[in-house]
């Protein structure tokens, strides 16, 4: 890695005390971590406290393992015989990392795309740092890295002298929380993927979602790109508020950059072809942001023309069983707007029968119940043949009353969806698997597929 802060710039940058002065106080550390279990001679330790853990009990541990700096905060006492080192005191230690993180990210000018939005975070920043990667090595958001932790955590694993950019993802629970998250990240270039129902349990209203989601383009500097999908009123009308430095649009139907679905896995853009690497609606406008920030980076889009996106387990995924039946694994997350795009893909999806199997969306507070029929009248419009619901009582009751139209089953256990879906399912079927997390269907996903290998086997 570069090198980077010495504890006593970071004592001079935070406006730290020293409550013990190392030796090492002016030497360029090699890192910094907030796990002791990661410590390496020349690093600096953090100590974070968290509903789990507490970093300040394995300080003395962290300099024992060879850290030449700890920092801590104003409750913290240290003991007598603690081993040699500096000892930083801050007010507050997560403040303290993201202030640390601010400051690293002014000493690497390199791009850095900050992404959020109620659904297509995670896969859009895959696609794009995909895309980067065709020149040269990409930082990118690793995991669910996307809080208030794991974006400092990220910003500090930038190496200027590897990496040519960053791509982070930002997500959020609450008013503010983007607006902080930008602050430490300051991204060049900021993309909204769109702005739905996601967390309305929380923020009340779609239009309080666009204003928090949308603080991501007040932190744009006054040379910084926004990238908005055009296709989304709610985002653009929020949006053209603000006083943006730039902006640039993408859609299928709308915006500056547009492009022409000709199936689920084919694009037109600007009269080039591409064969997108995720299939679906959802994610050609996801291909179409890449697409944008790849013409202000300056990089040729042939590069794209046989692009590989690997998501996490869970998002996207296709599996194929023999014999001819494919199950598409969406089971990482849902909301809303994520939930109808993936049944969408299922009525596209070539095959015999076509069958959903679904599960609650959490964090919709008093919209849970509609949104649910909502899921449900959206399988019977596309005529799916069958819908099996995994949910809870209410939502599933509401589920199954928009469905009417279609062959409904509700089901109160795993067990029974697996033996259910092991009767049910023959060639030629095409299946949809998609839940919040909680909900833990990619458990059931596994069981039946488990299941299902087996009597091939015997």
């Amino acid at each position: 890695m570069a090198t980077f802060f010495s504890p006593f710039q970071i004592q001079l940058g935070l406006g730290a005390v020293p409550l013990q002065v190392g030796e090492a106080c002016d030497r360029p550390a090699c890192s910094l971590t907030t796990d002791s279990r990661q410590i390496q001679t020349g690093d600096i330790f953090l100590a974070l406290r968290g509903d789990r853990f507490d970093g300040h009990d394995f300080v003395a541990q962290a300099l024992a393992a060879g850290a030449i700096a700890a920092i801590v905060d104003a409750a913290y006492q240290p003991p007598s015989d603690l081993p040699a080192g500096h000892l930083l005191q801050v007010p507050n230690t997560l403040w303290a990392y993201q202030e640390i993180a601010r400051l690293w990210r002014q000493r690497c000018p390199l791009p850095l795309i900050g992404i959020t939005g109620s659904v297509g975070k995670t896969t859009t920043k895959e696609l794009i740092a995909a895309m980067l990667a065709v020149r040269g090595p990409v930082l990118k958001t690793e995991a669910n890295y996307n809080n208030e932790i794991g974006v400092p955590k990220t910003v500090l694993q930038i190496d200027p002298d590897q990496h040519w950019a960053a791509v982070l993802e930002m997500g959020m629970r609450g008013r503010g929380q983007i607006a902080e998250l930008a602050r430490i990240a300051q991204p060049n270039i900021a993309v909204i993927t769109n702005v739905g129902t996601a967390h309305i349990g929380l923020l009340g209203s779609e239009q309080a979602i666009a204003e928090a989601k949308c603080e991501l383009l007040a932190q744009l500097s006054g040379t910084g790109l926004a990238i908005l999908n055009a296709d989304n009123p709610r985002l653009i009308a929020t949006a053209s508020r603000l006083q943006l430095p730039r902006c640039r649009t993408y859609g299928l139907q709308n915006g500056d950059l547009q492009g022409q679905l000709l199936d689920p896995e084919t694009l037109i853009v600007e009269g080039q072809r591409f064969h997108l690497p995720l299939p679906g609606a959802h994610n050609a406008l996801n291909f179409l942001a890449g697409l944008a920030i790849a013409q202000e980076l300056g990089l040729d889009w042939d590069a794209f023309q046989n692009l590989t996106v690997t998501l996490p387990q869970g998002r996207a995924r296709r599996l194929e069983l023999s014999p001819d039946i494919v199950l598409l694994d969406e089971t990482y997350n849902a909301g809303l707007e994520s939930m109808l795009a993936a049944l969408q893909l299922l009525a596209d999806t070539p095959g015999q029968r076509r069958i959903a199997v679904l599960g609650t969306m959490k964090e919709l507070g008093d919209f849970s119940e509609t949104y649910h029929r909502q899921v449900g009248e959206k399988a019977a419009a596309l005529g799916l043949d069958r819908l099996f619901i995994y949910a809870d009582p209410s939502e599933a009751a509401a589920m199954q009353a928009g469905a009417t139209a279609i062959a409904t089953q509700i089901f109160t256990s795993a067990d029974d969806l697996v033996t259910e879906l092991r009767e049910t399912v023959e060639r030629g079927d095409r299946l949809l698997f998609k839940a919040s997390r909680s909900v833990a269907l990619d458990r059931v996903l596994a069981d039946f597929v488990a299941a299902y290998s087996a009597t091939l086997t015997t």
